[in-house]
């Protein structure tokens, strides 16, 4: 059953740094089984927040409870001249998945988006496997892009 007309979608607050941190503790290790430690985790949501130039969450709420969130960061495309707005830190409460959670964060981003004219696109990245997600992004209309891998060279 859909609660997706029961959410309020907004903008996450400093009041939300320790459901964000604790969502992103959970997704770390359901996707990748990595530990993360919670300390480190909450001074990141809090970077985030008091931060706007790196980004910003979202956030669902039933019942005054938060039941999803995901947090967008930016990336400039000098190819397009113009902001992708990265979609990132996705986590809804295993309770409330398949019930329009995404689609209401995700509404919420584009429409905000939309009105924001340097951006040109929003993006997602996913792993291979995760065939849930692809299909839940497909469904709001992302397309599945070229790149397929992702390089990094951690520096801390």
């Amino acid at each position: 059953m859909s609660i997706s007309d029961e959410l309020t979608v907004r903008i996450g607050e400093d009041t939300d740094i320790n459901v964000l941190a604790r969502f992103n503790v959970a997704l770390a290790w359901e996707t990748e089984h990595k530990e993360l430690p919670l300390p480190v985790v909450t001074r990141g949501v809090q970077t985030l927040l008091r931060n706007p130039q790196y980004g910003f969450y979202v956030v669902a709420e039933h019942a005054n409870t938060v039941v999803g969130s995901l947090m967008v960061t930016f990336e400039w495309s000098d190819w397009r001249c113009g902001l992708f707005w990265w979609i990132q830190s996705v986590y809804v409460y295993p309770e409330s998945r398949r019930r329009g959670v995404f689609g209401r964060l995700f509404e919420f981003v584009e429409e905000r988006a939309s009105c924001e004219p340097d951006v040109c696109g929003l993006r997602v990245y996913v792993e291979q496997s995760n065939r849930a997600a692809q299909s839940t992004y497909t469904k709001v209309g992302m397309k599945e892009t070229p790149y397929s891998k992702v390089y990094e060279k951690m520096l801390v």
